[in-house]
C-alpha cells in the first residue's frame, strides 16, 4: 500500500460517524504534521489511539446485545445490529467492521508505512 492510499484511509476513518472525538483529534494532528519533523511522533500518537479505539469482536457482540444498544438504535435496530455482530463473530472476524474500525485495522496492518 502506498502512503497516499493510507492517508485516504485515515481521512475516511475520521469521517465515519462511529469515530470518536479523540481519534478525530489524533487524525487531525497527524495530517497537520505531515511533512514536518513532528510527523513520526504524530503517527505514533495516531497509531496508539487507533489501537485503543478499535473494538474487538467480543466487545462488539456484548455491546450489540446490551440495553445501551437498544437505547441508541431502538429495539428493532438493536436486534439487527446484534444479528450483524453475531454473524461477524461467526465468520471469524476479530474486530468491528464499522467505518472507523475497519480502516483502523488496515492502518495498523500497514503502520510501517507511517513510521518510515
Amino acid at each position: 500500500m502506498e502512503k497516499q492510499t493510507l492517508i485516504e484511509k485515515i481521512k475516511s476513518m475520521a469521517a465515519a460517524p462511529s469515530c470518536c472525538a479523540e481519534l478525530k483529534q489524533a487524525v487531525q494532528a497527524y495530517l497537520d504534521a505531515l511533512g514536518t519533523v513532528e510527523e513520526k511522533s504524530a503517527a505514533n500518537n495516531l497509531l496508539a489511539e487507533i489501537e485503543e479505539d478499535i473494538t474487538p469482536i467480543d466487545g462488539l457482540v456484548e455491546f450489540a446485545h446490551s440495553q445501551h444498544a437498544v437505547e441508541i438504535f431502538g429495539a428493532d435496530g438493536a436486534k439487527k445490529f446484534a444479528a450483524h455482530a453475531d454473524e461477524l463473530k461467526a465468520s471469524g472476524a476479530k474486530y468491528c467492521d464499522c467505518g472507523a474500525c475497519a480502516p483502523g485495522v488496515e492502518i495498523l496492518q500497514n503502520k510501517n508505512i507511517l513510521l518510515n
